[in-house]
């Protein structure tokens, strides 16, 4: 019980401690006007309370991804919980944080035209690609995941659920960001809070023993290597690409800058509390690792979800649970949908004021949409799970750019940005979807990709000063 206690306690001294370094690095200046205030259309820049925005903002980000990625986590053990605080602390958090700020400081630009404004052309033409492919794959995870969910609940089709879901995606895609966003998202968190506060207390009520095997041994029952799997695993709940395509949204929307490190880091801690709750659910309901990994052969994270939300709260509050389990996917899922719009009308220069116009990209991004869904879940998945990372890596750099060409310490974006470097190039280099090579092979090739990539950064952006804005 003391470990998850420490783990708790470093989280918020993250936010208190670390959040405010960053904050002070970046600068961010109550007296600049911000989007919001200065684009204000009424459909996609919308001013809105700090506190209705920070909700929005955790809602948005924390999909399947720091409840499932963490349940398949702690198969790895404890050391889990260790990426998950280090991860949130000193890379989720700072990602978050700059993937908003800087969007507040580029007019509401999505992650391409950032990326474009710090690393250059190049990198702005691929990402505008690369991030429409991600939020595709984000958005059709995040209908079949919760359609599973309520399938199993209601005993309903999983394909009733599926049309439902995306129905309520269209809508939310198309209509202004106050009108169901921001409406329905207060609701949403208290079922979300329900969730959290609950399953963790019912556990610790109920007698049992977190962390049975508290060691620091990977103890995937199938032997499969902590580096680099657990990295690109557990994603959403210690740093995750998806977000810098969710944080610009709630850029559109912030009153004021001093409310970024609240709103973007503050919400990046709050999704390290709900995958450390799930990483310790994993680890102590079912006593050991093979238990756990026997559930998930048989029904995936989902039986994981079900079995433990029952068992603790009954039947009503089991129920009660999984729908706040369920609301997490479907409020990042429409989201992503709306990022994509976005990104496609900033590159084809649409004016997404006119209904018609925001129905001229959605309709046929949906129907890619429907068509990709139709592919293996699981496939999908591993996919998802690689250019998650990689396109985390490549925000941080580009924050890391940022602060080099403004003479402020870079090293905060640096590091991290160089570890994942590592992760995301191993994984390709290891993983059956990519080269499929040994993984003493395949981690020499990452570690050496890391550090060519430090060099040529550092080469390029302190030394040489060249960029394409100085």
């Amino acid at each position: 019980m003391l470990i998850f206690f420490v783990c708790v306690i470093l989280l918020f001294g993250g936010y208190f401690i670390y959040s405010k370094i960053i904050d002070k690095i970046f600068g961010s200046d109550s007296h600049r006007i911000t989007p919001a205030k200065e684009f204000n259309d009424g459909i996609d820049f919308v001013e809105m309370s700090p506190k209705k925005i920070f909700l929005i903002q955790l809602l948005n980000i924390a999909g399947l991804g720091p409840i499932f990625g963490p349940i398949l986590g702690a198969l790895y053990g404890p050391v889990a919980l260790i990426w998950i605080v280090l991860g949130t602390i000193f890379a989720g958090g700072v990602h978050d944080y700059f993937s908003g700020m800087l969007s507040i400081r580029y007019k509401g630009a999505s992650i391409p035209d950032i990326v474009g404004e710090t690393l250059g052309c190049g990198f702005k033409q691929f990402m505008r690609v690369f991030s429409v492919v991600l939020l595709l794959l984000v958005g059709i995870v995040f209908v079949l995941g919760p359609a599973k969910l309520l399938a199993n609940l209601s005993g309903v089709s999983t394909a009733l659920w599926v049309a439902i879901i995306f129905a309520y995606y269209f809508i939310a895609t198309i209509l202004p960001i106050d009108k169901i966003i921001g409406k329905i998202y207060p609701f949403f968190g208290a079922i979300l809070v329900f969730m959290a506060v609950g399953l963790i207390s019912a556990l610790m009520i109920k007698g049992y023993h977190l962390y049975p095997e508290a060691s620091l041994v990977n103890s995937h029952p199938r032997h499969l290597p902590l580096w680099p799997l657990m990295f690109i695993t557990i994603a959403c709940g210690a740093i995750s690409g998806f977000h810098s395509t969710q944080s610009p949204m709630m850029a559109r929307c912030l009153p004021n800058e001093k409310y970024g490190r609240v709103v973007f880091y503050g919400a990046m801690i709050g999704e390290g509390l709900i995958a450390l709750i799930w990483a310790t659910m994993g680890m102590s309901f079912y006593h050991n690792a093979e238990a756990l990994n026997a559930v998930l052969v048989k029904g995936g994270p989902a039986l994981v979800v079900k079995d433990i939300s029952t068992t603790l709260l009954g039947t009503i509050g089991g129920v009660f649970a999984i729908l706040g389990v369920v609301v997490l996917p479907i409020t990042s899922g429409d989201t992503a949908f709306r990022s994509a719009r976005l990104i496609i009308a900033e590159f084809f220069k649409i004016s997404q004021k006119q209904g018609m116009k925001r129905l001229l990209i959605a309709v046929p991004l949906f129907i890619v949409g429907f068509i990709i869904s139709k592919s293996n879940f699981s496939v999908i998945w591993r996919y998802f799970g690689w250019a998650n990372q990689t396109l985390a890596t490549v925000t941080l750099w580009s924050a890391a750019a940022y602060l080099i060409k403004k003479d402020k310490l870079h090293w905060v974006a640096t590091i991290p940005a160089t570890f994942m470097t590592a992760v995301v190039v191993t994984y390709l280099a290891y993983a059956k979807i990519g080269f499929g090579l040994n993984l003493n092979t395949a981690t020499t090739i990452g570690i050496v990709g890391a550090i060519l990539s430090f060099i040529v950064f550092v080469l390029k952006f302190k030394f040489f000063k060249i960029g394409e804005r100085w």
